[in-house]
């Protein structure tokens, strides 16, 4: 089932400022402390916008991808991004670009993943990826900005990236952690996107609905918080009080590692082509998400997307409701 009946998706633009190349180990038995032997592991250029953009192209949607890389792990994902036929503009980086590494433990389908911290970019590297991003936000529907940054970035990176978008007249989808969400949320972000984890450690509230009240009173339009297999929550700043919550219904073995990029793949697709009820885009990025789970790497999901979108239960729930499910006052 195509999810937008017909309509042709404008160009999704994805920024991954501190992209990584991703290896991807299967492991029939993880045990800590013992010697394991693997298989080679599945290699391929990541970082969250970069997954995002993979699972838009995968699904014949128009994306563009925009990254800094460098150094022999950044000239891999280089020539793995050209093989994969995604459509990509980079920037050269005089800092290697970082490794990640995911272990997927086959037999208990837990997934340990290893996430250097990356390097730091040079001033005038920062300037280039601009220029870059300048140039090509005009001519996107919809952007994204996600993932971590690397050291001695400027927190402001994502807030600049939404403020260029608003000047352009597009939604723009954050997803990221720190300081940096906040400061998103400061420059008016359509979506933000954290993990129920990311959005506690971020606004040091007490509960997500506290955390995403505290976003959308700092100027956010949308906080989805994602939680797992206990499905997503949609707050909205128009709908005070009361938020979407989302479910599958059931838990999905497989690999979670780029659930949260499906979802925002999904968030994206949408939007690029004009939808803002909240309800479809909620219902997508949860199906998407769960499609994700069910691969063996991120940047990548199972066609039963269209079949989990049937199934996803949407509620509306108060805050209330919410504070008595996580147990907090």
């Amino acid at each position: 089932m195509n999810p937008l009946s017909g309509r042709v998706a404008g160009t999704v633009l994805t920024v991954t400022p501190n992209p990584a190349l991703d290896e991807t180990y299967q492991v029939r038995k993880v045990t800590p402390g013992s010697t394991h032997r693997v298989r080679p592991p599945l290699a391929r250029a990541g970082g969250k916008g970069l997954n995002s953009a993979r699972v838009i192209h995968q699904l014949g949607y128009p994306a563009l991808a925009v990254a800094p890389l460098g150094g022999p792990a950044g000239e891999a994902c280089r020539t793995e991004l050209a093989s994969a036929g995604v459509p990509h503009r980079l920037v050269e980086a005089s800092a290697p670009t970082r490794r990640s590494m995911a272990f997927v433990d086959e037999e208990n389908g837990l997934t340990s993943i290893f996430n250097e911290m990356g390097f730091p970019l040079r001033p005038e590297e920062w300037k280039d990826l601009f220029q870059v991003l300048e140039h090509e936000v005009p001519q996107a529907a919809c952007v994204v900005g996600a993932g971590s940054l690397p050291p001695e970035a400027p927190t402001d990176f994502f807030a600049r990236l939404v403020r260029l978008s608003d000047r352009a007249g597009l939604p723009c989808i954050i997803d990221t952690s720190g300081a940096a969400l906040l400061e998103a949320a400061a420059a008016g972000a359509f979506v933000l996107k954290p993990n129920r984890e990311e959005l506690l450690e971020a606004t040091q509230c007490p509960d997500t609905a506290a955390g995403a009240d505290m976003l959308l009173a700092a100027g956010a339009q949308n906080v989805l918080v994602s939680n797992g297999a206990e499905g997503m929550l949609l707050f909205s700043a128009g709908t005070p009080g009361t938020c979407l919550a989302a479910t599958l219904g059931r838990s999905l073995p497989g690999n979670p590692t780029g659930a949260g990029d499906a979802a925002v793949a999904a968030l994206a697709v949408l939007l690029a082509s004009g939808e803002r009820d909240p309800e479809p885009l909620l219902r997508a990025a949860t199906a998407w998400s769960a499609a994700a789970v069910l691969m063996p790497a991120a940047g990548e999901i199972s066609p039963r997307y269209a079949e989990f979108a049937g199934q996803v239960h949407i509620r509306h729930i108060t805050r209330g409701e919410i504070r008595t499910q996580e147990g907090t006052t």
